[in-house]
């Protein structure tokens, strides 16, 4: 079928709202975390039961990636983003009246699944606009994207010790509903790029990986840094709580205001990629990250290194993940869609391996095990992003 997006041109009020929801649908992703002890308090659960709900709801995630993002290039992104944001506003509300752990456990998975609007936006504004604007507005996005995960803690935690914790849900429904009022009224119409059934969408974009040798290398390379970045914060509440620091969970919380530095990263990085190009600009940022594991592992326990540690790593990783994602749209851009889930659904398995091997390092070998592996991850990139064509 004829492609018309490209026709089409994406105004500064189009991708301002294509941002703002980025940020709303992807923190529901997150929601849950800051809440989980009201949830055990009410349903008086054990500490087993109570990780089901935001493992489930990564795991819905996960299954969107690779079941739901490939209709992107097969049904009208206007039409399945409205489908998604239905099934959020419905998930959000059977959260806010379950009354037993399963319906919430149910509800959280349809949360996780829905949350897929995020990886429909990206692939949808990418196709809109010229290579020479892809690196800026790709950039433009992940800023909302990072938002969007660095404040939705922050938000779920105060609105749920003020006004508990199915009143996060219920904002949570009404965000919903009300980005996709303007995503429907305000989004422009596409045509899809095939008419592949459903089960032949799937496999071929199982055949898309194996047949983009690029696609691969891309995907290894961001798993790897993502997985880096993981470690990091998988870890990070764990080790400022003990000594010398002897942080609560309130105030190691509050690194996450000082990882909004990957928010500039994110945004400015769009603008070096023209210049510089993706693989360089990865090289020279994955060597940024490395910096910032090193200097958090030399100058240990001290509050400082601590913080310009985690500047650069953010800065760096989002930065890398925006030059990536450049080139992942450039391999077929009649299969964004397709493309975008494999790759995306490899960047969340790396992120998730990379979370168990934090935890698994700092506990065998504290806080010098954690820099150690983040580095080593991070060199796995480098060598990766070699292999890159550009």
């Amino acid at each position: 079928m004829i492609n018309t997006e490209q026709n089409q041109s994406l105004s500064r009020f189009i991708l301002l709202l294509m941002t703002t929801a980025i940020a709303a649908t992807a923190a529901n992703l997150y929601y849950s975390q800051p809440i989980l002890p009201l949830i055990a308090d009410e349903f008086k659960l054990t500490h087993s039961q109570l990780g089901g709900i935001p493992a489930l709801t990564q795991f819905g995630y996960a299954f969107a990636l690779l079941f739901i993002s490939p209709l992107g290039d097969s049904v009208a992104r206007r039409k399945l983003i409205g489908i998604l944001s239905c099934l959020l506003v419905v998930a959000c509300s059977a959260a806010v009246v379950a009354p037993s752990l399963t319906i919430l456990l149910i509800a959280v998975f349809l949360i996780g699944v829905s949350a897929n609007i995020t990886q429909q936006l990206i692939p949808f504004a990418a196709s809109m606009v010229s290579a020479k604007n892809k690196g800026a507005t790709l950039g433009t996005l992940m800023m909302g994207l990072t938002i969007g995960i660095l404040l939705s803690r922050t938000l779920s935690g105060f609105i749920g010790e003020h006004f508990g914790w199915r009143s996060v849900f219920i904002m949570s429904a009404l965000l919903a509903a009300t980005f996709g009022v303007l995503l429907r009224v305000f989004l422009p119409t596409n045509k899809p790029h095939t008419n592949l059934g459903y089960f032949p969408l799937i496999k071929s974009t199982v055949s898309l990986f194996v047949k983009h040798k690029s696609l691969q290398t891309y995907t290894l390379a961001g798993a790897f840094w993502f997985a880096s970045f993981n470690v990091l914060w998988a870890t990070l509440a764990i080790y400022v709580s003990d000594v010398p620091f002897n942080y609560n969970a309130q105030q190691a919380g509050l690194f996450g205001v000082i990882a909004l530095a990957g928010v500039i990263g994110a945004k400015s990085s769009g603008q070096w990629v023209n210049t510089l190009g993706s693989k360089k600009l990865v090289l020279m940022v994955l060597t940024l990250a490395a910096i910032g594991f090193a200097i958090t592992g030399v100058f240990a326990g001290n509050l400082i290194a601590l913080i310009i540690g985690i500047i650069l790593i953010d800065f760096a990783i989002f930065s890398a993940q925006v030059a990536n994602q450049v080139r992942v749209f450039s391999i077929d851009p009649s299969a964004q869609s397709r493309i975008n889930g494999i790759y995306m659904l490899g960047y969340y398995l790396g992120g998730a391996f990379g979370s168990m091997a934090g935890v698994k390092a700092l506990a065998m070998y504290q806080w010098p095990g954690v820099v150690v592996v983040s580095i080593i991850f991070i060199l796995i990139s480098v060598v990766f992003n070699a292999f890159a064509k550009k």
